[in-house]
């Protein structure tokens, strides 16, 4: 019982992702800009190996400030590009991650803990969430659900997505890691549009489901937290989509 207490902080990381990242993926989905959070999310890694790179004495702190500065700007760079390209805005931002990605292996090429940095940029390791690590993505999370409480279509304005977007993406990163981010922005949102009836509820539950799995997945078989949270996420949103499509009543009775 003690070993599975350990599990609550690394759980309650992925609550609070949830919480705040099926709004945001869904209203993803609805723009049509699939990956903007991967290129946001790469820009927030970005600015985390930039931090670390120029403030080597710094504190631990100012780390997501770094990451939380520099998706700002790249949130702001998204949205500018979609009002002057909109045509090519899902193509533009595909080159922003590219180009964000290896701006980052440029900079961690000379450190000798650089590939070590990148791999936990991107894969992550939730199991190593504690709970002071999680108030700062707390305090957002509250913030963010109250102002979409007082005000629904919140995110219809593309300034409050993409802003609200790129702090919660920031502020996720060091905790899940790029892949899980994705992964927890996309499969929640796709359960919802397979399950119109519910779309919150299925969403959360299949989040819920697969963050437990995987979590319980990686502490048994010592395997790698965020692969095994992602691939749980994915196995347990595949079988909502196919129960859901067989749950929908056929159209023109």
């Amino acid at each position: 019982m003690n070993e599975l207490a350990l599990l609550l902080p690394p759980l309650a990381a992925g609550l609070l992702a949830l919480a705040s990242h099926v709004p945001l993926g869904r209203q993803v989905l609805r723009r049509g800009i699939v990956f903007i959070d991967l290129a946001i999310a790469q820009v927030a890694g970005l600015g985390v190996l930039a931090g670390q790179h120029l403030l080597h004495d710094a504190p631990g702190a100012l780390l997501p400030v770094a990451a939380a500065v520099a998706a700002l700007l790249g949130a702001a760079l998204v949205a500018w590009l979609g009002r002057a390209w909109p045509e090519r805005q899902e193509a533009l931002i595909g080159l922003l991650y590219v180009g964000a990605a290896s701006l980052a292996v440029l900079l961690v090429s000379a450190d000798p803990h650089g590939a070590q940095k990148l791999h936990g940029l991107l894969s992550g390791d939730v199991l190593w969430a504690s709970w002071p690590r999680l108030l700062p993505l707390a305090l957002a999370t509250a913030v963010f659900l109250l102002a979409l409480a007082w005000r629904p279509a919140l995110l219809a304005s593309g300034w409050a997505f993409y802003g609200s977007f790129a702090l919660l993406v920031s502020l996720s990163l060091p905790l899940l890691g790029l892949y899980l981010v994705f992964t927890t922005l996309i499969v929640p949102a796709l359960v919802a549009q397979r399950w119109p009836r519910t779309p919150a509820r299925a969403a959360f539950a299949v989040g819920l489901a697969g963050y437990v799995l995987g979590l319980l997945l990686s502490w048994h078989g010592d395997w790698p937290s965020g692969p095994a949270v992602v691939l749980a996420l994915i196995g347990c949103g595949a079988a909502a989509i196919v129960a859901g499509g067989r749950a929908t009543p056929t159209s023109g009775r």
